[in-house]
């Protein structure tokens, strides 16, 4: 289906179309009163009768057929120029050679703008050329209220043309803008759903089966595996969540950004929209939060559990990343960097401390958390 097919913008011409069909009946009154008004220059009174009738009918049967989108054809819009035409050819014949005023007069319009609503620009412009130039092509003589009106037609033709265009695009990209708006609330009540119910069992499983171990762990394996293919297949259907998908430039999807962090023993969790961030502050917030893994790792163990959790507010973000190992004991941190041992000091809190935010460390018996609260700005 092309886009001038698409029911925004049929909507658009539509509308146009029937203001187009209020100002065919003004015009045609101003026609048919300067043809009794000017019977009197007229070959005779039946050559203005039958220029009269062919205007009122045909204003009529186009009022009718622009009506309907099906009815909107090449033909009609063709045949529509070619009475407005038509009716300027015979001026010299039922006038004289010498006359002032076209039979049609300001009628004329109403076949230029119809072929500017449904062509667009170059519709109108064609149609303008096509009138100036059987207008001024007929005349003994041109003065420069002719040429003006010849102007009128050539210059109004494509700028109501571009008009009509511009407003179907707007209306297209706003209609686009809705249906997208439509399916990531729809996704998102899913992802919620789903957040709540399916993923927390698939965790406890996976869970509860390593610490049960033989064939439950294997069970709690194969939890895992899924729990990880549902998180990602959710994040996929949200529109934007790619890196830079979607984002002005020099922005990039946070959320996005940490979830490539997730592996069998972490888990990333985060909104299900997209959280966008400067590239460079997203980058050292997940720097950060990769060296709270890798000490996780490094300390706790290669198949230690972890967990990523992402929250955004309007001003600023917190990640917190936590684990269930034994915790770091009391002045481990300050011997470490005694030792020039920096993994603390350096990658994590010297990151987030250069961005203007806070690295908190909460440690004990039952694991250790680090809280890191960053400014989005």
């Amino acid at each position: 289906m092309s886009a001038w097919t698409s029911p925004a913008a049929i909507e658009v011409e539509s509308r146009l179309f029937r203001a187009l069909a209020v100002l065919r009946v003004v015009v045609l009154i101003n026609a048919v009163g300067l043809t009794i008004y000017r019977a009197g220059n007229f070959v005779s009174p039946a050559a203005a009768l039958v220029c009269a009738l062919v205007m009122v009918g045909w204003t009529a049967f186009v009022v009718w057929a622009y009506a309907a989108p099906s009815r909107r054809t090449a033909a009609l819009v063709g045949a529509d120029l070619a009475i407005a035409l038509g009716l300027l050819l015979v001026t010299p014949l039922v006038k004289s050679p010498a006359f002032q005023a076209s039979v049609p007069g300001f009628w004329v319009s109403g076949a230029l703008l119809a072929c500017a609503i449904h062509y667009r620009w170059i519709g109108g412009l064609l149609a303008g050329v096509a009138l100036a130039a059987a207008d001024l092509g007929l005349r003994q003589q041109n003065d420069q209220s002719i040429y003006g009106n010849a102007f009128l037609l050539v210059i109004g033709g494509p700028v109501v043309g571009y008009m009509c265009e511009s407003v179907q695009r707007m209306a297209m990209e706003r209609d686009q803008a809705e249906r997208a708006a439509a399916r990531a609330e729809e996704r998102a009540r899913l992802a919620r759903a789903v957040h709540d119910g399916v993923l927390q069992v698939l965790a406890l499983v996976q869970r509860r089966g390593g610490e049960l171990g033989g064939d439950a762990a294997e069970l709690g394996r194969l939890a895992g595996e899924q729990e990880r293919e549902l998180r990602a297949l959710i994040r996929g259907e949200q529109p934007g969540r790619g890196p830079a998908a979607g984002l002005a430039h020099g922005m990039v999807d946070l959320a996005a950004a940490l979830t490539e962090l997730e592996t069998g023993t972490v888990t990333v969790s985060g909104p299900a929209t997209a959280v966008e961030m400067p590239a460079d502050r997203a980058g050292e917030i997940v720097a950060a939060t990769r060296a709270a893994l890798d000490n996780v790792r490094r300390h706790v163990g290669e198949d230690a559990r972890a967990w990523v959790l992402l929250q955004a507010f309007p001003d600023h973000v917190e990640v917190s990343v936590r684990d269930e190992g034994p915790g770091i004991p009391d002045g481990r941190v300050a011997e470490a960097e005694q030792d020039g041992r920096l993994g603390i000091a350096g990658s994590i809190r010297g990151r987030i401390l250069d961005l203007g935010g806070t690295a908190e460390l909460i440690t004990g018996g039952t694991g250790t958390e680090w809280e890191l609260t960053v400014p989005r700005g």
